[in-house]
Parts: structure tokens; sequence; C-alpha cells
């Protein structure tokens, strides 16, 4: 049985039901929509590819014998070789529970990447303070990040992205950065936001497989 891994594609509003319909075509049997806006320096639209601030982003677990060719029609369909029209990657899945899947050791083992080129930097800290994370982070060679607001009808309600629970009262902040830079801009964001002290907040790191529409 192959492994799985997370298709994350970050797309122009309204092309996320887009990028749904296309994924169903390569056996995708669906996904989540969330909604971010782009923050930072002055090339980080030309950096994502995106020509507004705000976009959709589609988190789509995936086998990993459907997610290059999920993620090639994805790119292709919707021209994400063409500046502005959005960015894909994919991660790989360590432990994955749900649809009667799960993932073994030896297929965690099969999900191990080599020759990592960009690593994802993905930041939760209260409300307000995702601009502060996005400042450090380009003082440290970043161009740019995501931010995610979690939403909800109340105050006990949650959201889920990359199964990790956020309050509303929280920000996501998501980098995409060449791995090179990557140590630099952790210990930037890390000093800046004190985020090894509690409550300030916390922080990983995620390895890309494959991406498209990066420049």
């Amino acid at each position: 049985m192959a492994g799985f891994s997370l298709i994350c594609c970050m797309v122009n509003v309204d092309d996320g039901s887009k990028v749904l319909r296309i994924a169903h075509k390569y056996g995708v049997k669906g996904g989540t929509i969330s909604f971010g806006k782009d923050v930072g320096c002055n090339h980080l639209l030309e950096f994502f590819g995106i020509n507004e601030a705000r976009k959709e982003i589609v988190t789509l677990i995936v086998e990993n014998e459907l997610a290059t060719k999920a993620m090639e029609g994805i790119s292709k369909e919707l021209g994400f070789h063409k500046p502005h029209h959005g960015i894909a990657f994919s991660l790989s899945v360590s432990e994955f529970i749900g649809r009667k899947n799960i993932i073994t050791e030896e297929q965690a083992l099969a999900n191990e990447v080599k020759d990592i080129v960009y690593q994802i930097i993905y930041v939760i800290v209260d409300k307000g303070k995702g601009e502060d994370v996005i400042d450090a982070a380009n003082e440290a060679g970043a161009k740019g990040g995501t931010i995610v607001n979690a939403r909800g009808a109340g105050i006990h309600e949650v959201q889920k992205l990359f199964s990790v629970e956020i309050e509303p009262e929280k920000e996501e902040v998501v980098i995409i950065t060449k791995a090179a830079l990557k140590d630099g801009i952790v210990t930037a964001i890390k000093d800046h936001l004190k985020i090894d002290e509690p409550g300030n907040g916390i922080l990983f790191v995620m390895d890309v497989n494959e991406a498209y529409g990066l420049r």
C-alpha cells in the first residue's frame, strides 16, 4: 500500500472549487478550502505567482501514486506556469488516520524526501502578531508569507488546517522558503516573537516534496 502526501494549492479567490474539480478527475476524493491573505515585501506576489492579496488555500490528502499526476494536472489546467495564477506543493504525511487508512512505519519511510529545495515554516501566533512574524522573516531573507485567519461563529469553534486545531483568536503564518535560508528565518522569528516561551505560539518546519508555480 502506498503512503500519502498532503497537496496544498494557493490560488486566487474563486479558483479553489476548480482545484477540487480537477483533482477529482485524478482520483482525489475530497479536500478543504481555507482563506488567507498575502503579506510581505514588494516581491511577495511575484514569488507566489498570485496577483491579489486574498487567496484560497486548498489542502488535499492524496495517495503518493496519485499526488504527482494530480499536481501536474492542476498546474497545467490552471496555468501555474504563468505569473499570477497560483502555486502547488506537496508534503510528506508521516501519519494519517481517516477514511479507514493508517500509514505504517514502512510507508512513512517510503515518504522520505531527498534533495530538499524548498521548506515551509509554519507559525501559529495570537491574532495580530502574524505580520510581526512576516517582518522578522523578511529581515532574515524570506520573501513574505501568507496569514490565515481562523474564523468561527462561536468562541469555542475551531478551524482545522494541516490537522492542527486553531482557535479563532489565532493566526496561522505559512512561509515558503529555500532550504538554505530556513535556519536564519526560524532563528529570526523565534528571537523576535520569543516563540520558545510559553504562550507565545508554536513553530514547525516541513519539507516540500514538489512545487509548481514558484519563481
